[in-house]
């Protein structure tokens, strides 16, 4: 089968669907590749580079002709009339928001998969377009915000003054979120950021951030990593904290998107007003309705009190060499779903939840919206604990045990009223300190027996001190008892020091100190779009 790479027609659109990287992978897979002449001029990819790892250079009609096409962008209606019948489109085509391009589809017999419907399943990570554009676009955002902020990030103290760090807060810790929250974080920013779940805490400070959750409201535990629409209550509560950071904070991002549902307004226009002039906000959900009341798609707006709100709706754009590499191996892993055999055939298997969830348009049928897809597993409702039974009665000691205990004690007091009053004396207060003994040490918790270890060396020592004093002094009982007692106690003197050395080895660093790690970015599969 034949791939088709157009050139995209979008007018701010940098992207290409195919690498000349890309390109030998899919020739790899068995499929003939046809890319249009300049389709990756503008991503740095040029038509010799293509030729080179395997491709065909064509026209627009033999790319979009193909039986596969490969797009960055929506297809125009004139781009879609040039599909052949029977070929597959695989773009992204938005079809939630988008009605009426999934009808224009389906009035050809044609295929399409949705590349942005890609569900949130573990095995889909490595085909989810959506995560890797928002990683370049969380990213982009913050480098758009600081050219416009005109000012340091990073804190400074030299001899002309003393230069404070900025503020950033981040709205949304999901992909995006957490890109830009790690990228004002490495400029030197102070970086806050607040989301409606609150798992996403441990993300946020482990890219440099801090969290801010809303005061006193309901948390929300996300069930598909996806961010869920919020209460009255919790929205009323989060507008208070919203105002408050505005006004202290240099710089905002906003990521906060829903699924299927225009994007949630988080700041007013009363909260930008409220802000210092040489304030900067960047909405990156304004393609979506935006999050900030003054913002408009594409544009830069600066607002009376000197405030720039940017709308800036092509931000993996503004990086298309990278942007076109992470999307192009997106569609590799797709194609490798989608061709079993690696025999350059595409098999579209709708029993896979994967591929159903992409599927738009099938043969000039449209399946759109897909069954849901049990993303994860919905936190388990708390089980009711039952009450603890009584403890059973402590059984009798066995009868064999009892006998063996009679015996001892008889034996006990036969030798002490055989023996000579110093023996009795000693043979007493040797008892008692067998029986105080077993009580004490037997409730010592396990966590002090280092510390009891050495204790007992202690007395191990005035044992074999007081062994030594009697040996060659007395009589050969004496002595040979002398010579245990020295034996015995040595090896608990040398094995506690022994066995209290290794465990001290196992918190002793050798060789010079590791360099600290920076935070790894957290993984995109689990968080909000």
């Amino acid at each position: 089968m034949l791939i088709g790479v157009p050139r995209e027609s979008g007018p701010r659109e940098t992207r290409v669907a195919a690498t000349p990287a890309t390109t030998r992978q899919l020739t790899g897979l068995g499929y003939e590749v046809l890319v249009e002449a300049g389709a990756g001029v503008r991503s740095s990819a040029p038509d010799d580079a293509y030729a080179a790892a395997g491709a065909r250079i064509g026209s627009a009609a033999d790319a979009w002709g193909a039986d596969v096409v490969l797009h960055v962008g929506k297809p125009s209606p004139a781009e879609i009339g040039m599909l052949r019948e029977g070929a597959v489109l695989i773009a992204t085509l938005a079809p939630a928001f988008d009605p009426q391009l999934v009808e224009e589809l389906a009035t050809r017999p044609i295929t399409a998969l949705a590349v942005d419907a890609v569900p949130r399943i573990s095995r889909a990570q490595s085909l989810d377009v959506l995560s890797s554009m928002a990683n370049i676009a969380g990213y982009r955002a913050v480098i758009e915000a600081a050219h416009t902020f005109g000012r340091f990030f990073t804190g400074q103290v030299t001899a002309a003054g003393k230069v404070p760090p900025a503020k950033v807060l981040v709205c949304g810790a999901g992909v995006a979120g957490l890109a830009a929250i790690g990228t004002a974080s490495s400029l030197g920013a102070i970086v806050r950021a607040t989301d409606v779940r609150p798992e996403v805490a441990e993300q946020v400070r482990s890219v440099g951030g801090e969290y801010v959750a809303v005061p006193a409201a309901e948390q929300q535990l996300s069930t598909d990593g996806y961010a869920r629409e919020m209460s009255e209550d919790y929205n009323r509560r989060a507008a208070a904290m919203y105002a408050e950071q505005a006004r202290d904070v240099d710089i905002i991002v906003t990521t906060a998107l829903i699924p299927g549902r225009p994007a949630p307004r988080l700041i007013t226009a009363e909260m930008v007003a409220g802000m210092r002039p040489g304030s900067v906000v960047v909405d990156m959900a304004a393609a979506q309705g935006g999050n900030v009341a003054g913002s408009v798609p594409d544009e830069l707006v600066v607002t009376p009190n000197g405030v720039t709100i940017i709308g800036y709706t092509d931000l993996p754009g503004r990086l298309p060499a990278q942007a076109s590499q992470l999307y192009g191996t997106n569609l590799v892993n797709l194609l490798k779903l989608l061709t079993p055999g690696k025999d350059g055939r595409l098999v579209l298997d709708l029993d896979d939840v994967v591929q159903r969830a992409m599927t738009v348009v099938r043969d000039g049928r449209v399946l759109w919206p897909p069954p849901p897809v049990q993303v994860s597993a919905a936190p388990a409702p708390a089980a009711a604990v039952p009450a603890p039974a009584p403890p059973p009665p402590p059984e009798p000691a066995p009868a064999r045990r009892q006998a063996f205990a009679v015996l001892g004690a008889a034996a006990l007091f036969t030798l002490t009223a055989l023996s000579p009053a110093q023996l009795a004396g000693n043979l007493t207060v040797f008892a008692l300190a067998v029986v105080v003994g077993f009580y004490v040490i037997g409730h010592v918790h396990h966590a002090l027996h280092t510390p009891l270890m050495s204790v007992t060396n202690a007395i191990s020592g005035i044992i074999v001190v007081g062994a030594l004093l009697q040996l060659g002094h007395g009589s050969a009982a004496a002595t040979a008892l002398a010579l245990v007692a020295v034996l015995l106690a040595s090896i608990n003197v040398f094995g506690g020091f022994a066995v209290t050395r290794r465990m001290l080895a196992m918190f002793t660093t050798t060789g010079p100190p590791a360099t600290p790690r920076p935070p790894a970015t957290a993984r995109p599969e689990r968080n909000a779009r």
